[in-house]
């Protein structure tokens, strides 16, 4: 590919060996419950409609992309599982997750410096977060969406948990773009790096209602650590998952908090006894300084992204969150 594809990670994995974490390797939804019989529960539908939604958007673009019809201007590399027809993939040498052409990716939207600056294209800001640069690419974030995002549907309904995803999405490309210009993005990873910083926040925010929570604490922190440090690695963009998840972590503190007095006087209170609820002190003085925090974060961050700003201008030392240099692999000015 004339331009290589950044993707977003491939989704936030927790050590298989933590006893609070599932066989399959993700945080389990039963990692730390609430010690309330009354807690109401909603069901989970937005996060299964972002994954069949993602799913489809894949479809169509290996629809699209038809690598068997433009095969013949490559010289070299077959198409991958030809027996897909159009579907079938590009040559790994080209993408080795299974999956279509930068070309295909950037007619979709996939994240571009130059043209969400200097072309006003500002809508892939939002556009790159519903692709996927492999089949691989793909699954390994839908898996992790499910096994984070319907805990969170099912304690805090669709509308709280879908303006988490969307806004830490937007915050992890806005901060990708920032600091990466010369190649594409895509990947939901900074909405699910959202996800995974609400869960933390809200846990803390939070602390007094659930048990296990020093263990929980540790689990998210843990999963947090591997996943942003499997970042630093070539061809990722770790900047995108850094924007999601301080935006998801911040937006946790404000949309995600419980009222806590009302759950610790029913403890000593015979059933049905009426007790007014209201959040704590400190969880009100959380609230007020991430919506600070997040109004000029935003701000700053999209006044200097449509200046043209180049964020590794103003931090020489960022481009090492992004990419670390090995004896094995380089990393270019673009933190590659």
């Amino acid at each position: 590919m004339s331009r290589e594809d950044i993707e977003r990670g491939g989704g936030v994995k927790s050590s298989g060996s933590n006893n609070n974490s599932n066989r399959n390797g993700y945080l389990s939804t039963s990692t730390y419950v609430i010690e309330d019989a009354e807690a109401h529960y909603w069901t989970s539908w937005l996060v299964p409609m972002f994954v069949v939604a993602n799913i489809v958007v894949f479809v169509v673009m290996m629809y699209i992309n038809n690598c068997p019809k433009h095969l013949h201007t490559r010289f070299e590399g077959k198409c991958v599982a030809r027996f897909l027809g159009r579907f079938s993939f590009e040559p790994l040498k080209d993408n080795p997750l299974f999956g279509p052409s930068s070309a295909t990716l950037q007619r979709f939207g996939a994240l571009e410096w130059t043209k969400v600056v200097h072309e006003h294209q500002g809508w892939r800001l939002i556009s790159c977060m519903w692709l996927h640069a492999g089949i691989i690419h793909l699954l390994a974030n839908m898996l992790s969406l499910v096994f984070f995002g319907i805990r969170l549907e099912q304690q805090f309904g669709f509308v709280r948990v879908g303006i988490v995803y969307l806004l830490s999405g937007f915050g992890g490309s806005v901060l990708s773009s920032l600091f990466i210009r010369n190649n594409i993005s895509v990947g939901a990873s900074g909405a699910l790096f959202g996800l995974l910083g609400a869960m933390l926040s809200e846990l803390i925010t939070n602390w007094s209602i659930y048990t296990n929570k020093a263990a929980a604490l540790f689990t998210l922190l843990v999963i947090t650590a591997i996943n942003l440090a499997i970042g630093i690695l070539p061809h990722v963009d770790n900047f995108a998952h850094i924007g999601g998840f301080l935006s998801g972590f911040l937006l946790g503190f404000v949309l995600l908090l419980r009222s806590q007095y009302g759950w610790q006087g029913r403890r000593n209170l015979p059933s049905g006894a009426g007790v007014k609820s209201k959040p704590k002190a400190y969880q009100y003085a959380l609230w007020l300084v991430s919506v600070a925090l997040l109004i000029v974060g935003f701000t700053v961050a999209l006044v200097m992204l449509f200046k043209g700003e180049n964020g590794n201008d103003h931090c020489h030392w960022c481009h090492y969150l992004s990419c670390v240099p090995t004896s094995r692999w380089k990393c270019n000015e673009n933190n590659l």
